[in-house]
């Protein structure tokens, strides 16, 4: 079977027009990895930019890469037609038994179902919802690619949905839709576990953006009413700060929780072996977000053997089946949050050996091999129905 991706190159995204191989969002990466790895299948990597980029023919053995330079005026001001265009002109010459649409945040989902190729579409994020959260104004980015979420999903040839969450919200579209929850790449399984020595206080870590959606500012209120009562722990936020009130804001009270607790510290980046190191590092992980978000973090951590703190917010529950070392609570209990991690720290459960490997229903779940076999029972599903 011959597959093409639609996706978005990050290089794009970032500006890094200089970088000379591609990059992908961690899930299209985890899936790429698990379709290396079938026999018998042939997978090209399409990819549009606003800026011819240098790239490997290849990004393995069965892996095709192709960069499409498109002008700034094929893409989200024109409906993304420039990339429609290029994707099919590309797409003609490929000839793939069935084209896969990496989300509806951009051009990858239209440029899928306007393809001339049977398609199917995985949401990664819900545009309507997001756009809904945000009060988005007619006419703003996340209001048009709602809209454009609108018209694709019902064009497809089905809808792989990342959580149960995820698929009531597009059941309106009248397509088939599948559950596969997003591939953690492998090396989270795989990365030797880093032997450190004993930390004399346990460290707490929060992965994310810097955003509204993560909840940083609350989660740092009530780690450092944590160290007034006297709990000992250190504490890192991961994750990028984009310029604004919310992120600003932030970085002012981690500054004053610093100076008055110590062990308060923000880390914008790491790539994902530092990722790795960290949370082999750290005792806990705690994800309070207040919306869905793709939940990857929160079962790398998983995969890692971190113990977590969550709140009960889209796949959580379904991620953490059959996983001991995870406490989930309301989206709005901070109280019962605070208390639960009070108590384990003051039990030192933190200082327990952590679990070999997660249980065998989460690998099954989310180990590259596994979602990249579910991905292809979807194709030939979708073949025979366009068939």
């Amino acid at each position: 079977m011959k597959v093409a991706i639609l996706t978005t190159d990050n290089r794009e995204h970032d500006k890094n027009y200089e970088c000379p191989r591609p990059y992908f969002g961690t899930a299209p990466e985890a899936l790429l990895q698990g379709l290396a790895q079938l026999p018998g299948l042939e997978v090209h990597v399409v990819a549009c930019s606003q800026h011819a980029m240098a790239a490997p023919e290849k990004l393995a053995d069965q892996v095709w890469f192709h960069n499409l330079p498109v002008p700034k005026w094929g893409w989200m001001r024109t409906g993304y037609q420039g990339c429609i265009r290029a994707c099919r002109r590309k797409l003609r010459e490929i000839q793939p038994d069935i084209v896969h649409g990496q989300g509806t945040e951009r051009d990858c989902a239209i440029s899928a179902v306007l393809s001339g190729f049977p398609s199917v579409l995985t949401i990664h994020g819900n545009m309507n919802a997001i756009a809904r959260l945000h009060h988005s104004r007619i006419g703003s980015f996340h209001w048009l690619a709602a809209r454009l979420e609108d018209f694709t999903l019902p064009r497809s040839g089905g809808i792989i949905c990342i959580s149960e969450y995820v698929r009531d919200l597009v059941q309106g579209a009248g397509r088939p839709t599948w559950l596969v929850p997003n591939a953690i790449q492998g090396m989270f399984f795989d990365f030797p576990r880093a032997v450190t020595p004993p930390r004399e206080r346990p460290l707490l870590i929060n992965v994310g953006v810097i955003s509204e959606r993560k909840r940083q500012q609350q989660l740092l209120t009530m780690l450092a009413g944590l160290r007034a009562q006297g709990r000992e722990f250190d504490t890192i936020f991961v994750g990028v700060a984009d310029a604004g009130a919310y992120p600003q804001k932030f970085a002012e009270m981690l500054a004053a929780a610093d100076r008055q607790h110590g062990g308060f510290k923000h880390i914008r980046k790491l790539d994902d072996a530092g990722f790795c190191r960290l949370m082999d590092e750290a005792a806990a992980m705690i994800h309070f977000s207040n919306e869905e978000s793709f939940g990857l973090t929160f079962a790398e951590a998983i995969a890692r053997g971190l113990y977590l703190f969550a709140s009960d917010v889209g796949a959580a529950r379904a991620i953490a089946r059959g996983v001991n070392e995870v406490q989930i609570y309301d989206l709005a209990d901070w109280d019962g949050l605070a208390a639960g991690v009070g108590q384990w720290l003051q039990s030192g459960a933190w200082q327990k050996p952590r679990p070999a490997q997660p249980p065998a229903v989460f690998l099954e779940a989310f180990h590259p091999r596994h979602v990249a076999r579910r991905h292809l029972e979807i194709y030939q599903t979708v073949l025979k129905t366009a068939g």
